[in-house]
């Protein structure tokens, strides 16, 4: 483990077009006229695709932002108990999401899959339409990822890998995946049975799916989408 300066990055971002339905729609609920979609990991991995359909993405930037940011980064994994995800004042959580999430996020479905979720996700390559993309390869340091509930960083990334080859992984899985050296273990922690990845205050984050070079988290975006808590 050691101790990582990086930076919080802050994008402009407008027009934003999400794609509500594609070739891996798990769960469809009609909200306010418009179609909420989740999607299993298990079910996006056991389908042969060659390619994501995502929305158009309009954007623009203002320059990037940077505040260095000081956390504990990597070392072995470590487990937590279902304890962590009993029930609160909202939902697995004690408070909503952040009402300011970076990266373009859908606030909404953020709430839904941080706090009232423990097995679905977003869409896999739902990234792909925010941000998140740019802002990596635009950023001279590895980025600080924060919990989009309580503003503790989370993850810190790339870290002993290019910004190419983090982005890389993250399209052939689906979603931002993260490696045991690229997390902050002080506030993360993975069931020991189901792998569900969470914050140590209940945020639902994703799942640890191991490939042949180890610990591999694939993260909901819209769960590590939040600006950093100065009291943290």
């Amino acid at each position: 483990m050691k101790t990582f300066s990086s930076v919080y990055a802050v994008p402009c971002l407008f027009g934003v077009i999400l794609q509500e339905g594609n070739a891996f729609s798990f769960q469809q609920k009609n909200v306010g006229g418009k179609i909420d979609t989740t999607t299993s990991r298990k079910e996006f991995f056991t389908q042969v695709v060659s390619t994501v359909t995502v929305a158009s993405l309009a954007v623009v930037f203002s320059p990037i932002q940077t505040l260095a940011i000081d956390v504990n980064v990597g070392g072995k994994i470590h487990y937590g108990d279902e304890g962590i995800m009993s029930p609160k004042e909202h939902g697995t959580s004690a408070n909503p999401v952040q009402s300011d999430l970076l990266y373009g996020t859908n606030n909404k479905l953020a709430d839904k899959i941080s706090n009232f979720n423990r097995h679905f996700a977003e869409n896999g390559g739902y990234f792909q339409t925010t941000s998140f993309e740019s802002t990596i390869m635009q950023a001279k340091d590895p980025i600080t990822f924060y919990d989009s509930v309580t503003g503790k960083a989370l993850f810190v990334a790339p870290i002993n890998r290019s910004a190419g080859e983090f982005i890389a992984e993250s399209k052939i899985h689906g979603w931002p995946s993260f490696r045991d050296e690229e997390v902050v273990w002080d506030n993360v922690r993975v069931l020991n049975r189901s792998g569900e990845t969470v914050s140590v205050d209940g945020t639902h984050l994703g799942h640890n799916l191991p490939d042949r070079s180890g610990n591999r988290y694939c993260i909901n975006l819209v769960s590590i989408a939040g600006k950093p808590d100065s009291q943290n």
